[in-house]
């Protein structure tokens, strides 16, 4: 394990990007910031080091020779919960999405500038994935079939384990405990992502989308989490609302 000058754990990064020179480039820059960076020119040897040395942040080029990203990112969501950023020369939105989709907590477009993106690095390993103070607070909590143990950090829908990300569960419980507010995209993104992260405040709209998916909520006729059109969102009852 590396430390930095003061004996603390130096925060590691995993570079994946086939291009060598820009690979070489973003670790650099990462070292100049004392976060300790491998790199990974394609997704197979990527995977491997993400196991291997359960790297803080994963830096992930779209394109990839072999496996690309989108499918690393899957897998890599498996067994970690590493922050994301996924890199595209791609200026399509759906190819954000579905990196975001199945995963991702950010986005870069290519060309992007190093110190940006050292910058939002550094973001993200201000707010460590985790439980926050009070998480731990009060009883669980439950909407129809949901219940939701912020002690345990764990959900479960009608007595079945959700299988959640840490990131999920911040946002499932941020919504669960005021239940009666409606919180504005940016007031999820300072109490989930963090107050210094910068970026599309839609990312929230992908990850509630994907909680939705894994509770079994159904967008049309949600139970669990409400959209407030124009808004934001706000914690459901457990029943449907036909209006909605």
């Amino acid at each position: 394990m590396m430390s930095g000058p003061d004996g603390a754990r130096q925060p590691r990064a995993l570079v994946v990007e086939d291009e060598q020179h820009l690979a070489q480039l973003v670790a650099d820059y990462l070292a100049r910031d004392q976060i300790a960076a491998e790199i990974a020119a394609d997704g197979e040897r990527a995977l491997e080091l993400a196991r291997a040395s359960a790297p803080d942040v994963v830096i992930l080029d779209l394109m990839l020779p072999g496996i690309d990203g989108i499918e690393v990112c899957r897998r890599l969501r498996t067994f970690s919960d590493a922050y994301v950023i996924m890199l595209t020369a791609r200026a399509e939105e759906t190819d954000k999405l579905i990196g975001l989709a199945v995963g991702a907590d950010d986005y870069m477009t290519k060309p992007f500038s190093p110190r940006e993106l050292t910058a939002r690095v550094r973001a993200m390993l201000r707010r460590p994935r985790g439980p926050r103070p009070g998480d731990a607070d009060g009883p669980a909590r439950q909407f129809g079939d949901l219940v939701i143990d912020p002690a345990a950090r764990e959900a479960a829908v009608a007595g079945a384990p959700a299988d959640l990300t840490k990131l999920e569960f911040d946002l499932l419980e941020v919504l669960s405990a005021r239940p009666r507010a409606v919180f504005t995209r940016r007031q999820l993104v300072d109490r989930v992502w963090g107050q210094d992260w910068f970026g599309d405040e839609h990312i929230v709209d992908v990850h509630i989308m994907r909680l939705r998916r894994k509770l079994g909520d159904d967008a049309a006729h949600p139970r669990y989490l409400l959209a407030a059109r124009g808004v934001g969102y706000k914690m459901g009852p457990g029943t449907a609302d036909p209006g909605a």
